[in-house]
């Protein structure tokens, strides 16, 4: 894989990570298939936008939900609202379904759901196709994570 702002990023922080390259997936359950992994264990990236210009970084085990009172609850914030994808873009320098705070355009604060403590997750690695393979724990250390429960099971 050619290197990319996330591969740079989650080797300068000194993390130990293995690079994840699959074909094109359609659905959580075909890139845990394609990542060797269980379904929570595919951490999804949430942008969220607390205010004008001002984003957080949610990661999300991936057969669960952003509970939407329990983040506003932890930020301190009435509202909260997914910017589109062109916004995500923007603030994050990735696509949606490639988004990961690793060598992201801006380093926006992270919040990790509790429960992907303890496991080996895949986050998106910049590209369609690409993960990250890396000890939660680590990545949450690196990146300066909040942990909070802000999750809720999938309808």
């Amino acid at each position: 894989m050619a290197e990319s702002p996330a591969v740079a990023a989650a080797e300068a922080s000194g993390i130990a990570f293995r690079i994840v390259e699959h074909g094109p997936v359609r659905s959580l359950a075909e890139a845990a298939a394609a990542r060797g992994v269980e379904v929570p264990d595919v951490v999804k990236t949430i942008v969220v936008r607390v205010g004008d210009g001002d984003y957080r970084f949610v990661l999300v085990p991936g057969d669960r939900v952003i509970s939407w009172p329990k983040l506003r609850a932890l930020l301190g914030v009435n509202r909260l609202s997914m910017p589109d994808a062109a916004t995500a873009r923007d603030a994050t320098g990735y696509e949606r379904g490639t988004i990961t705070p690793f060598g992201s355009s801006t380093a926006w604060p992270v919040v990790a759901d509790e429960r992907i403590l303890g496991r080996e997750i895949t986050l998106g690695a910049g590209r369609h196709g690409v993960a990250l393979a890396v000890d939660a724990d680590a990545a949450i250390e690196a990146l300066g994570a909040a942990v909070a429960d802000v999750s809720e099971p999938e309808a």
